[in-house]
């Protein structure tokens, strides 16, 4: 079996993902750096991995489909053998008010990230389960447990997401695997360009954090090593809040 611990972070070609992917290779972790389309940028992180000494393995997978996920986990089996840290950070979502969404709309986003989690989980587990345990930890945002404008079906599929993370807690628990979840408040990423009021939220962010700044990719990332470190294996089913006590106002 392949000695170094492995982690899967699924949309890692960018943003978030991206630095969680890079910090993780820092921690000796070898990289599976999952994309749906923009390849190029994962070959990029895949090298900037392998110059932090970590082998990296690049695999396009929709996660909203589950056939693609089996075939992604296949390929995980077969060149490591093992998974210890599964991060959930791949998203996508239809942004419009609640009177303009589709099926269509609901189904991709409900797919891509909040489904994706189920089967991915179970699929790591079963890796995880070969080397006596494990962390899975994903990535969701306040409009889980706040209104945001244009956000419904993000939110809602957020809000599974925060719900299946305490279920799978419970349930992994026994193989020694430990399961939260990251909520961020708004970050300035590539993401939030699709968003028709980001200069809005932007503001709002800037001027309304009690810390007194925006919330960075770092802060999420240092969040996310804590959550698959040693030190917090007595934390299960959470959902850390990363928003300088934005959320905290009225």
């Amino acid at each position: 079996m392949h000695e170094t611990p492995v982690a899967l972070v699924t949309g890692s070609s960018r943003g978030v993902g991206r630095s969680i992917a890079l910090k993780l290779a820092e921690e000796g972790y070898d990289l599976v750096i999952n994309y749906a389309r923009s390849k190029t940028q994962a070959l990029e992180v895949a090298k900037e991995v392998e110059e932090r000494g970590q082998k990296a393995v690049v695999i396009r997978a929709n996660v909203g489909d589950k056939s693609k996920i089996n075939s992604l986990f296949e390929q995980i089996e077969e060149i490591f053998g093992r998974l210890d840290v599964f991060v959930s950070n791949a998203a996508s979502g239809v942004l419009r008010p609640v009177m303009e969404l589709e099926e269509s709309h609901w189904e991709w986003t409900m797919n891509i990230n909040s489904k994706a989690l189920l089967f991915c989980a179970q699929r790591a587990a079963q890796l995880m389960d070969k080397v006596g345990g494990g962390a899975i930890v994903s990535i969701s945002s306040l409009g889980s447990i706040r209104y945001l404008e244009n956000y419904t079906t993000v939110g809602v599929s957020k809000a599974a997401v925060e719900a299946l993370t305490r279920y799978l807690a419970v349930e992994l628990a026994p193989k020694n695997i430990v399961v939260n979840a990251v909520s961020g408040g708004a970050i300035d990423t590539d993401a939030l360009k699709h968003f028709p009021n980001r200069e809005d939220l932007l503001q709002d962010a800037a001027t309304k954090t009690p810390a007194g700044r925006m919330v960075e990719i770092d802060d999420m990332v240092n969040t996310v090593m804590f959550l698959v470190s040693k030190e917090a294996s007595m934390i299960r089913g959470q959902t850390i809040i990363v928003d300088g006590g934005r959320s905290l106002l009225v």
